[in-house]
């Protein structure tokens, strides 16, 4: 072997070892998705899009009314995940301290006094904020933070979080009143925004049958945060090819008004998604590929993950919103253009 066979060498070594890393985490994925699927019924595609997200190291904003199994999901998530999961319910009067922690002061038995850091509920690992649009804007941003740099300050002090660090947030689309809805800005820090709509007949039967026995489906760990964290890695090594960077690149870019593809679409988009919308659906479609068993993503990786990455990330002008026009419909116009 020459001097210049000794990289090509090292990167061949390389690739086969990914390949028997990624055959060994699918095989946990593909138990995953069954054990999840036993307990929530009827929400396939939220659940692999809510993996989907966790798998690419983000957080999801899961919008839907009540009862349609989004706490059920998260807690079932946690355990099946084997991560440490929690609930918080968002109500106007939250204050920051509430979620993050804050100082008290402690006196021991000499009569010292000190202050020692309370943890909140968002040292977790993967944690539920459950309506968060009923917090107020300081609070949302106490959490929204946590989220972008994985760690809180409380009184000049910076304490990380653990990690892997997940965050599902739940909207109810249709009960706005007492509402404070998230800034455009701080909804791009979410990768995903997953609509819930309400299961189809066959599955709401399960559901049922299988929720109002004397027994209910549990489910048991098939993952640990160590494995996850590994999955994680090998998400952003598995390779892209142009042909998917070049889709990635003409979707999100034609998003916007100054590059969309026609005067109808120009008018129509009031603003477009910036380049964490790209950066994230690159990532997403990775993640995707991995749930199918497939070491990199294809186009129908893109056309499937479109809606969930740049539908929170756009909106329609005025005129557009008066003709019924939504973000989802100008999204399904660009995805016909990629071929």
């Amino acid at each position: 072997m020459t001097a210049s066979d000794a990289p090509l060498s090292g990167q061949f070594s390389s690739a086969i070892a990914d390949a028997r890393e990624a055959d060994r985490i699918c095989d946990r994925l593909k138990a995953v998705q069954e054990e999840l699927s036993g307990v929530i019924f009827g929400q396939d595609a939220v659940i692999r899009q809510t993996l989907t997200t966790v798998l690419s190291g983000g957080h999801a904003l899961l919008v839907g009314p009540p009862g349609l199994g989004k706490t059920l999901l998260v807690s079932t998530l946690g355990t099946v995940l084997g991560l440490d999961a929690r609930r918080v319910q968002f109500t106007p009067d939250l204050m920051p301290s509430d979620i993050t922690g804050g100082e008290i002061l402690d006196e021991d038995a000499a009569g010292r006094r000190s202050f020692r850091f309370v943890r909140g509920p968002v040292f977790c690992q993967l944690l539920m904020a459950d309506e968060i649009n009923r917090a107020s804007p300081r609070t949302q941003s106490a959490l929204l933070q946590a989220m972008q740099e994985h760690h809180v300050t409380v009184a000049g002090v910076e304490h990380a979080l653990p990690r892997p660090f997940h965050v599902l947030a739940t909207q109810n689309p249709f009960e706005q009143e007492g509402t404070y809805p998230l800034p455009e800005a701080q909804l791009d820090r979410f990768m995903l925004q997953i609509p819930l709509d309400f299961p189809e007949e066959s599955a709401e039967r399960q559901m049922l049958l299988a929720t109002t026995g004397v027994s209910t489906s549990t489910a048991s760990p098939v993952m640990d945060a160590a494995t996850l964290i590994e999955a994680q890695a090998l998400v952003r090594r598995m390779p892209v090819g142009e042909k998917i960077v070049d889709a990635i690149l003409a979707l999100v870019r034609s998003a916007r008004p100054q590059h969309a593809p026609d005067n109808a679409l120009k008018n129509a988009i009031a603003w477009g998604p910036g380049p964490r919308a790209a950066q994230t659906l690159m990532l997403a479609t990775r993640a995707r590929a991995l749930l199918d068993g497939r070491l990199s993503p294809s186009l129908d990786d893109v056309v499937a993950l479109a809606q969930p990455v740049l539908a929170h990330r756009m909106a329609v002008s005025f005129s557009a919103r008066a003709d019924g026009l939504r973000p989802e419909d100008i999204i399904a116009r660009l995805v016909k253009r990629l071929g």
